[in-house]
C-alpha cells in the first residue's frame, strides 16, 4: 500500500509527488502518456512559485526560461494596451518543465505508473483502490487526483460540469520568430477567443489559443479557421506569417470547461486542472497547478501523520482551496466576458488604456503572491 497515490502526471501530480515524497512518504504516480509529451498549455508561469518550487528542489533555473516582465493586449482590430509585470514569470515549455519534474521524482523514489490510465476508483475501510485499465489495482491511504481539465474519471465520479457540454477548444504551438521580445507576454483577441503568445526555452516561442468549436465547424479545419479568423487580428498576422513553426500539426484539446468543480470528490483530494480551471486570458493556470498541489501535500501529510483525521484532512484542503482560488476563478470568469466580440474587445482594451491602475489590479486579483 502506498501513503499517497496521484492520478496524472501534469504540473499539480509532479509537484504533489515530490512535495510528499520529500516529506518521506511513499508515492505513486499513475500518468496515462510517456515523458516527455507536449501538453495544450500557454506556458507562461508567474513568479509566485519560485519559492515553493525552490523549496522542493526542483529551481527551474536549469531550464533557462525566458524571463518575462510586460504584458500586451490586443483587441481584434489591433488597438493594443501595454502594462508591466508587477511579480513577473517565466516561459518554459511543459515538453522540458514536466520531463524535468518527473525526472527528479524517479529519483527521489517516487513509483510512476506509465503509461497507464485509471479507470476506476473507490473508498472501503479508510483506503482507496485505483484500477488500471489493464486490471492491475493500486491501495493508498491518501488519493489526490490530478488528471487534469477533463477525463473518464470525472464521468464516473458523476461530476457535474461533465454532464455540460463546453464550447471551447484549445490550439497550441511552438514557433521560432526573431525579433519578438523574450520579456513579453501578448495576449491577441479574436472573435470568439484569444491567442497567448510569448517565449520560452530554447529561443521558441509558445502560441497557445482559446476559440469555440464553432468557429472550427464554420471553417471545416484548423488552418482555414486560422486564415479567416485569427488572422483578422493584424499581430496575429504578422506573427503567422513571419513565424517559422516548429511542428507540423498543433496540439489540440476539446471540452474546456470553466465550470465550476469540488476540491473534494467522494474523499479524493482534486488539484490542479481537476479542481477548477481558471480562464487562458489571465494567464495564470501552471501557478494554480503548483500552488494547489502545495495545499493538498501539506493537508494529505497531515493526515498521514495522524495530526488530524480524514474528515478534517479534506475539510481543511477544501477551506484552502476556496480562500486561496475562489476570488481567482471568479474574477477570471469575468475577465472572459469582458472579450470574445470584437466590439466589445475594442472598447474595453480602449477603455483600459487609460486606467493602468485597474489593469494592475485586474492582474493582482487573477494572481497569488510568493508562497
Amino acid at each position: 500500500m502506498y501513503d499517497a497515490a496521484i492520478i496524472g502526471g501534469g504540473l499539480a501530480g509532479l509537484a504533489a509527488a515530490l512535495d510528499l515524497a520529500g516529506r518521506g512518504h511513499c508515492v505513486a504516480v499513475v500518468e496515462r502518456k510517456q515523458y516527455p509529451f507536449h501538453r495544450v498549455c500557454g506556458e507562461y508561469v508567474s513568479n509566485e512559485v519560485l519559492p515553493y518550487l525552490r523549496r522542493l528542489g526542483a529551481d527551474p533555473a536549469v531550464l533557462a526560461p525566458a524571463d518575462i516582465r510586460r504584458f500586451v493586449l490586443s483587441a481584434p482590430g489591433g488597438r493594443t494596451l501595454t502594462a508591466g509585470l508587477d511579480l513577473g514569470g517565466f516561459g518554459v515549455s511543459r515538453y522540458a518543465l514536466d520531463d524535468f519534474l518527473y525526472r527528479l521524482a524517479l529519483a527521489r523514489g517516487v513509483t510512476f505508473y506509465l503509461p497507464a490510465t485509471v479507470t476506476e476508483t473507490a473508498f472501503a475501510d479508510d483506503t482507496h483502490t485505483l484500477t488500471l485499465a489493464d486490471g492491475r489495482q493500486l491501495t493508498a491511504r491518501v488519493a489526490i487526483a490530478a488528471h487534469g481539465k477533463r477525463a473518464n474519471l470525472d464521468r464516473q465520479l458523476a461530476r457535474p460540469f461533465f454532464a455540460q457540454r463546453s464550447p471551447y477548444l484549445g490550439v497550441k504551438y511552438h514557433l521560432r520568430l526573431p525579433g519578438f521580445g523574450r520579456d513579453v507576454i501578448a495576449l491577441h483577441n479574436f472573435s470568439d477567443g484569444y491567442a497567448g503568445i510569448s517565449a520560452i526555452e530554447d529561443g521558441k516561442l509558445c502560441c497557445c489559443y482559446l476559440t469555440t468549436r464553432q468557429n472550427l465547424k464554420d471553417h471545416g479545419s484548423i488552418p482555414a479557421m486560422e486564415q479567416a479568423v485569427l488572422l483578422q487580428n493584424p499581430h496575429l498576422r504578422e506573427i503567422f506569417g513571419a513565424a517559422e513553426f516548429l511542428y507540423p500539426q498543433p496540439e489540440v484539446i476539446n471540452e474546456i470547461s470553466f465550470a465550476s468543480k469540488q476540491p473534494v470528490e467522494q474523499h479524493l483530494l482534486m488539484t490542479g486542472d481537476a479542481a477548477g480551471l481558471i480562464a487562458p486570458l489571465c494567464g495564470n493556470g501552471m501557478a494554480m497547478a503548483l500552488h494547489g498541489a502545495a495545499l493538498a501535500a501539506a493537508t494529505a501529510h497531515d493526515f498521514l501523520t495522524r495530526r488530524t483525521t480524514r474528515a478534517g484532512m479534506e475539510d481543511a484542503y477544501a477551506r484552502a482551496w476556496q480562500q486561496h482560488f475562489g476570488m481567482r476563478l471568479r474574477v477570471g470568469r469575468a475577465v472572459q466576458s469582458l472579450f470574445g466580440g470584437p466590439r466589445l474587445t475594442d472598447a474595453v482594451v480602449g477603455t483600459l488604456q487609460h486606467f493602468p491602475a485597474v489593469v494592475r489590479a485586474l492582474m493582482k486579483q487573477t494572481h497569488g503572491v510568493p508562497f
